[in-house]
């Protein structure tokens, strides 16, 4: 590699030339830098190993290896921590409401370590939901050369025979309820669900940002459906450090990839692999960092032509697992890219086009597998990810509407302020087939930070209740959700939303086809509770929380906290 073309770089001048910056080498000759290492470029690896949740306790020796390839690429690296927060542990606690929170404490920690320290380019390893907004986020903000590690997808639970995964577990919970499962059995298959390290196992939205971020370019291919226990996704690691120096070689930026034309090559896979409803919420946050024009309604342009090609949990039979064997992202994109239904031209990290990256891959899947179903035969004919509008969410909001066999109901509101109120309804069988559960105050000023539903999803499905009931909420799902739910409705309750004036057993419709969510409720009426209506007091007033429900922007706009 040629050492003088990485001296030329701006940040690493700011070390190497001049007797001025003598005190700023004397610190790094503390850590054990020679004279040589500062002709060398200083490359951040953000490393989100915690022993938090088993999403991130796998991810030191993916943080190790990037070490290792940094160095052995000729680069100096320098590691510093991100946090995060368990989705899956914290589902249905007020712990909850940290979860999207954390997505800018991870997106804040690496922009201001990257630009704090003046780094050259930054390698970005995360596991957990918000680790993989936050980390892109970050990345585009701090604009250095940079390349996402994925921590890798969890291997299958076992039990009985049959594959298990986290929403195994969510769903038991309301098997057991309605007294279709025992306490022994359900307790048997909370001890089996998760085996060890790695990301919930579905297409949920660990894995759907994963395999998007391959989409976009930011990561290496077939690195998003790799299992963290296997020496694959460490081989990977290593590899991805030694592309981002050839990158910082060639000054190729984040914003230089991340365009209008590779967030739409992104939104189609997330569209072909059933992925999760958040992919919404944060890649309006992500084109936001980006500085790229990109609206709620440019996912339901994508959706509309582009096909469910995967069969994959949670309303499909597979896992992350099955489709990197069959074939992976790549084979998903190769697919896309011969339907005329993705950018070729699209540059990615390692400089090659998307074109050049899928000119080896075959043109259709291979026969022997049904996990990715070939164009002329599609788990769906369009998307499953709908953006409804109409009185309810003119700002519009997000129906995940795959598995479900008639996603359009009329039925009577049964309201609740919060989540566990909800679930114990739920629970307790005061829910029945065609009521319409509306949860609010959960937006990302009322909540605040906006959590995700799946205990109440888990427990309807597990009920039987999956299809029947209708589930509408200011608040998010967890890319594990299926049924027929709404979420992200917009404006929130906390901001005047007409969610907010909701009475139990209103009329509520939820047409999926007619992309309709309305209250069935005059004008008048409408009116005369809005004059009522006053607005809630904050539930925080110190702290992050605080800081966050006061920044927030709508759901609509990605919840951002710098849309100023």
């Amino acid at each position: 590699m040629d050492i003088k073309t990485i001296t030329l770089n701006p940040r690493s001048k700011n070390i190497t030339e001049g007797k001025s910056r003598a005190p700023n080498r004397s610190m790094y000759y503390a850590m054990g830098y020679t004279q040589d290492d500062f002709r060398k470029p200083m490359i951040g690896v953000a490393n989100g190993y915690s022993t938090i949740t088993p999403c991130n306790s796998g991810l030191q020796k993916l943080a190790d290896a990037a070490v290792a390839g940094i160095e052995e690429a000729g680069g100096n690296a320098q590691i510093f921590g991100t946090p995060t927060i368990s989705d899956g542990m914290a589902m249905g606690t007020e712990g909850m409401k940290y979860s999207l929170v954390s997505r800018e404490v991870i997106s804040d920690c690496i922009e201001t370590c990257v630009q704090g320290q003046w780094m050259d380019g930054v390698v970005v390893v995360g596991g957990c939901d918000k680790n993989m907004p936050g980390g892109m986020m970050g990345m585009l903000r701090a604009n250095v050369p940079a390349i996402y590690v994925y921590g890798g997808t969890i291997l299958p639970g076992r039990y009985k025979g049959q594959d298990l995964n986290i929403v195994s577990v969510f769903e038991a919970v309301g098997q057991n309820a309605a007294g279709k499962m025992s306490d022994a059995e359900l307790l048997e298959i909370e001890r089996h669900a998760i085996p060890g390290t790695g990301s919930c196992g579905g297409m949920y939205t660990a894995n759907t940002m994963s395999s998007a971020f391959e989409a976009l370019g930011m990561s290496l291919p077939y690195s998003s459906t790799m299992a963290n226990p296997h020496d694959e996704k460490m081989n990977s690691a290593r590899e991805s450090a030694k592309v981002l120096v050839e990158a910082i070689k060639r000054d190729l930026k984040p914003r230089d990839i991340v365009t209008r034309k590779s967030l739409e090559n992104a939104v189609a896979v997330v569209m072909a692999t059933g992925g999760s409803t958040n992919a919404v919420l944060h890649f309006l946050a992500i084109a936001h960092a980006a500085d790229v024009e990109w609206s709620i309604d440019d996912f339901e342009r994508i959706r509309v032509k582009t096909p469910v090609l995967c069969d994959l949990k949670p309303s499909g039979k597979y896992l992350a697992v099955d489709l990197h064997k069959a074939g992976g992202v790549p084979q998903i994109m190769k697919t896309l890219l011969v339907a005329g239904l993705l950018h070729g031209d699209c540059i990615t990290i390692s400089g090659q086009t998307i074109a050049e990256v899928l000119k080896d891959i075959p043109d259709v899947p291979r026969a022997d597998q049904d996990v990715i179903r070939p164009i002329s035969n599609p788990m769906y004919r369009q998307g499953h990810l709908a953006i409804l509008k109409g009185n309810l969410s003119p700002e519009g909001c997000v129906a995940k509407i795959t598995g479900l066999k008639k996603p359009v109901m009329t039925g009577p509101a049964r309201v609740f302020e919060d989540e566990q109120s909800a679930l114990a309804a739920i629970l307790a069988g005061k829910i029945v087939a065609g009521d319409v559960m509306v949860l609010r105050y959960l937006g990302p000023k009322g909540g605040p930070g906006m959590p995700e539903m799946l205990a109440p999803t888990g427990a309807l499905v597990g009920q039987g209740l999956g299809e029947s009931v209708g589930l509408i909420t200011d608040g998010r799902f967890s890319g594990g959700t299926w049924g027929m739910v709404v979420g992200h409705v917009a404006p929130e309750a906390a901001a005047g939303g007409l969610i907010a004036l909701i009475e139990e057993g209103d009329s509520i419709t939820i047409d999926a086809h007619q992309l309709l969510l309305q209250l069935n409720v005059s004008d008048t009426d409408i009116a005369r509770r809005r004059s009522a209506w006053t607005a809630p007091e904050p539930r925080y007033r110190r702290g992050v929380q605080a800081k966050f429900a006061f920044n927030a922007s709508s759901a609509s706009k990605g919840a951002v906290l710098d849309s100023y």
